[in-house]
């Protein structure tokens, strides 16, 4: 995507549009309060948010990434499946061509887990007490870098 984003978290540039993430549910987990909290505070940094609801499955999220050509995908688990539901997300992602999204996961994650996370193309990961607004700085930062062609999703 050319361009690059502003603070209000559009993206300049060719055609001047906000940042898109879809926030989404993979799995049986039930709990979304998280999910929408982050939801809002993204729409309230500028950028279009949209929520898939519960019981997501990957392909699913990554067709309503595609259709909604989104920048982001956020991902929220509570269940414990992350560590197979984020890298089917990424990789149906990839199936679809659309590799170059930003994928991020939330919820109960064990450090543990991160690296394995990280290493299937998830780019970052936010654990309880993380603050929204590090969630918003970092999309804000790796879609700049993005911009300057650093790699962000893995095409």
């Amino acid at each position: 995507m050319a361009g690059r984003e502003s603070e209000a978290g559009t993206r300049e540039g060719a055609g001047r549009r906000p940042v898109r993430v879809l926030v989404a549910k993979p799995g049986l987990d039930g709990h979304d309060r998280g999910a929408k909290v982050v939801a809002r505070a993204l729409r309230d940094a500028g950028m279009e948010v949209v929520y898939t609801g519960l019981r997501q499955t990957p392909e699913t999220i990554a067709q309503a990434a595609v259709d909604e050509d989104v920048d982001v995908v956020g991902l929220s688990s509570l269940s414990g499946a992350h560590r197979v539901l984020f890298p089917r997300v990424v990789q149906e992602l990839r199936k679809r061509g659309r590799g170059d999204v930003l994928v991020i996961g939330g919820g109960i994650i064990p450090a543990a887990d991160v690296a394995a996370l990280e290493e299937a193309g998830v780019r970052a990961v936010f654990g309880p007490g993380s603050s929204t607004s590090e969630i918003v700085d970092f999309i804000r930062k790796a879609l700049a870098g993005r911009d300057r062609g650093e790699v962000v999703g893995e095409e």
